[in-house]
């Protein structure tokens, strides 16, 4: 036998190198190799890069930089099992860099990452191709485009893999794309409510963190909860509730939970399967306060209709609740709170609360550290003072005001809205009202009602309008400057608050001190602007606009001309004359500083002697003690600040009466007409007894030819000049013409109580109109209906010319 032929080694053909076993440490190296046409290259290369990209977050920003990413992106569709494979992973481990996922939505690689979702991919590739979409499902244009290439179904089949990986991406994907309202109802059409149920039982928590997530998610919708409650969700997530090795996911079921009971079918599927019970032993068993919390918050979900509320209460929750605001954690402090607030929507929990005596407790939290607790407090107070006056009266006791008012200084704008509330529902009350002013509610106030938010000022003006019942509470807000504020929101374009802003305003307006105050920052011109809207003009503007005009008289004749039997003219008044809509009204104070000047006087009525005013103010006492509370700390500081209301009032008063002139006469005049008009028994005489004191107060009879010659406007000017300065008392006008004695007449009339009109006309006109009864009664015990008459007061004094005819049409005429 010959010996066996030694085989020859292969060479390599004359193109081809030698197989060449290539290492490097750059980079940027391997990355060049990403354009190799060798599979092996493309391989080991994609390999390299992903194992350098795991190394952490710096050498990712690398890859980038060096331009990985968009041959990587071509490569994950490569015709080779191996380099599609390591590209995927190289490509998911770089996805966890944002601005990789910037650059991948821009090469638009998502329609090719999901064609690699199908079973027949290797299952490395499904762990890496979902880790991707994961990452890019966080951009909303992505996860437009990653719905829109349908990749829901795939990612649902996923779920069922046998790769925790990738049933964890997968998840987490379906996660982030279930924000949006489309993706939550395909999941429930392509039948992933039950894939996902089943990963609840998962060992491995990360997944069934994202399970209930995803839930949550799903079921905001009322079609999708349907679908989840038919499933039977809500049984397998009490089931979930009560295996206690799941304690560290109590929290997350307990937020799915709460989210699916928004309606009443819910709610009956949810106490029929004994999840109340399951619900109610996570509130009053101690547990993890965050586990805790959330079941209270469960509670409070349901309590949001009217049926559960009503079951709720019969289930003795309240006592539940009570019990827990005795525990230490702010969380359970104030989810307890705010379940206390939306039980408290139910007319038999409030008295319920109370008898528990749980208002004193919750009074307390309003000075606890945590402004959460605060916040929820004053929240949950508000609703059981609402429409409750003995709940009322309850906080009142805990001295709940005193906190309140605190609150309305030192509180964040949630606190001061709700604090606000309890303090108007608690105003309803005389007693409670006058303390809480004394509190200096009001001065708390301004600084709240200057907010943008518009949820707070709506509040904090009905607390406004509430507290100004009474004059110590206008005083106290005009004194702390809240009036400049108030008009100020009268211009909202937000509707509700501009009305909660006129109502305020025609509060405030009650007293003709704050009136004037109104007017003086322009309420009444806005009032006019807004009313001669159609669009934003609504009820509370009219109001506000007739309130400030009944106790702002001077501005009500200036501006209408015209004052009804009603409006009884007091010391003070003054006429500035004629303004024109839009215009505003002199405020006495600037007119009785101006210097002496060619333009129309100033007329006032002042019935008391000036020597007097100070005597009044000397001898004026606060009017009767405040009303008592059964508390026995009633606060010896808050009378302080009574009194030092009452002086400040006092010394406003003061201030004012010293820019009075002093009108003697006026007061004669007044003591004459009570003595000689008031005695007599039928009307027209009084009528004509009073024309003839006016009328020969101020110059007698003028005849009507002779009316050229009468000197009233010399007078007037030697007036002025006489009491240096454009005010003139009215009764010191020896000659009056028609406009004086008409101003006269009614302020003489409205001392006495004869009812009389007073109307200004054109050029110096003005007149009196008075109700007359003609004829005695009729047989059958009736009267004839009254009529109007206008009192001459300057030619035939004492004349009433019926209304309309030749001669009052004559007398109020040129």
């Amino acid at each position: 036998m010959g010996k066996k032929a030694k085989k020859e080694p292969e060479t390599p053909t004359k193109d081809e190198f030698d197989p060449l076993s290539i290492e490097s440490k750059k980079p940027d190296t391997v990355v060049l190799m990403l354009k190799s046409s060798e599979d092996v290259v493309l391989a080991k290369a994609c390999e390299a890069l992903r194992k350098f990209a795991e190394k952490g977050e710096e050498n990712r920003v690398t890859l980038l930089g060096l331009g990985a990413v968009g041959p990587l992106a071509q490569l994950i569709t490569h015709e080779d099992k191996l380099v599609r494979k390591n590209a995927f992973m190289a490509l998911g481990i770089m996805s966890h860099n944002a601005d990789v996922n910037k650059l991948l939505k821009n090469l638009d690689v998502i329609p090719a990452i999901i064609s690699k979702l199908s079973p027949d991919e290797d299952i490395v590739i499904h762990e890496f191709a979902t880790q991707c979409l994961a990452h890019l499902a966080l951009d909303f244009s992505c996860k437009v485009q990653i719905f829109d290439n349908e990749a829901l179904k795939p990612l649902i089949q996923l779920l069922s893999s046998t790769d925790p990986d990738v049933v964890k991406n997968s998840v987490e994907c379906i996660c982030n794309l279930v924000q949006d309202q489309p993706s939550r109802v395909a999941v429930s059409e392509l039948n992933g409510i039950p894939a996902l149920l089943g990963q609840l039982n998962s060992e491995f928590p990360v997944i069934q963190q994202l399970v209930l997530r995803t839930l949550q998610s799903i079921t905001l919708d009322k079609e999708t909860r349907t679908t989840f409650r038919d499933e039977q969700g809500l049984e397998k997530i009490l089931d979930f509730l009560n295996t206690k090795e799941y304690s560290d996911l109590h929290v997350e079921a307990l937020h799915l939970l709460c989210g699916c009971l928004e309606d009443v079918e819910a709610m009956q599927h949810f106490q029929e399967s004994g999840g109340l019970q399951t619900l109610m032993t996570f509130v009053t068993t101690p547990t993890l306060p965050e586990v805790q919390s959330s079941a209270i918050k469960g509670i409070s979900k349901l309590a949001q209709i009217y049926e559960n509320r009503k079951m709720l209460h019969e289930q003795d929750v309240e006592k539940s609740l009570m019990a827990l605001l005795a525990m230490d954690n702010s969380r359970v402090r104030a989810a307890t709170c705010q379940a206390v607030a939306v039980m408290s929507k139910n007319l038999a929990s409030k008295d319920t609360f109370r008898h528990l005596d749980g208002i004193g407790p919750i009074v307390q939290l309003l000075r606890s550290e945590s402004a959460e607790v605060r916040e929820a407090a004053a929240q949950a107070l508000s609703s059981l003072t609402s429409a409750n006056q003995l709940n009322a009266y309850a906080v009142f006791e805990a001295e709940g005001d005193e906190a309140l008012v605190q609150q309305l200084t030192e509180g964040s704008a949630r606190e001061v809205a709700h604090a606000a509330c309890v303090l108007t529902n608690m105003a309803t009350q005389e007693a409670l009202r006058r303390s809480i002013v004394s509190q200096g509610a009001m001065q708390a106030l301004v600084a709240p009602v200057q907010s943008k938010d518009n949820h707070l000022l709506i509040s904090v003006l009905q607390a406004v309008a509430a507290l100004a019942c009474d004059s110590d509470g206008r005083a106290e807000f005009r004194n702390a400057g809240g009036l400049p504020h108030l008009v100020k929101l009268i211009h909202s374009f937000n509707t509700e608050v501009r009305r909660n802003a006129c109502w305020a305003v025609s509060v405030c307006a009650n007293d003709e001190p704050t009136a004037s105050k109104l007017c003086k920052w322009g309420a009444l011109e806005v009032l006019q602007e807004i009313n001669s809207s159609t669009n934003r003009r609504n009820r509370f503007s009219e109001l506000a606009m007739q309130k400030l005009l009944d106790n702002h008289l001077a501005a009500k004749y200036s501006l209408t001309g015209r004052l009804a039997p009603t409006d009884v003219i007091t010391d003070g008044f003054y006429d500035p004359g004629q303004t024109r809509v839009g215009q505003r009204v002199p405020d006495f104070a600037d007119l009785s500083k101006q210097a002496i000047n060619q333009q129309r006087p100033v007329i006032v009525v002042n019935g008391k002697p000036h020597n007097l005013d100070h005597a009044e103010d000397r001898q004026d006492t606060p009017g009767g003690s405040r009303p008592s509370s059964s508390r026995p700390s009633s606060r010896a500081h808050s009378k302080a600040k009574h009194r030092d209301a009452d002086d400040s009032k006092r010394q406003e008063k003061a201030v004012k009466t010293d820019m009075l002139p002093g009108d003697s006469a006026l007061c004669s005049m007044i003591t004459e007409a009570t003595q000689s008009v008031l005695p007599l028994q039928e009307e027209r005489e009084q009528h004509k007894a009073l024309a003839l004191l006016v009328c020969g107060a101020m110059g007698g009879p003028v005849p009507a030819e002779h009316l050229h010659e009468f000197p009233w406007e010399l007078h007037l000017s030697q007036l002025k000049h006489e009491e240096q300065s454009n005010v003139v008392p009215v009764a010191k006008i020896k000659k009056g013409t028609y406009c004086h004695r008409a101003l006269l007449y009614k302020a003489l009339a409205d001392r006495i109580g004869l009812g009389c009109s007073l109307v200004r006309g054109d050029y110096n006109r003005a007149w009196n109109e008075v109700l007359i009864t003609d004829g005695a009664a009729k047989p059958d015990g009736s009267y004839c209906q009254p009529r109007t008459y206008i009192v001459d007061l300057m030619h035939n004094p004492g004349e009433l010319l019926r209304n309309n005819s030749p001669a009052a049409i004559k007398y109020q005429s040129i």
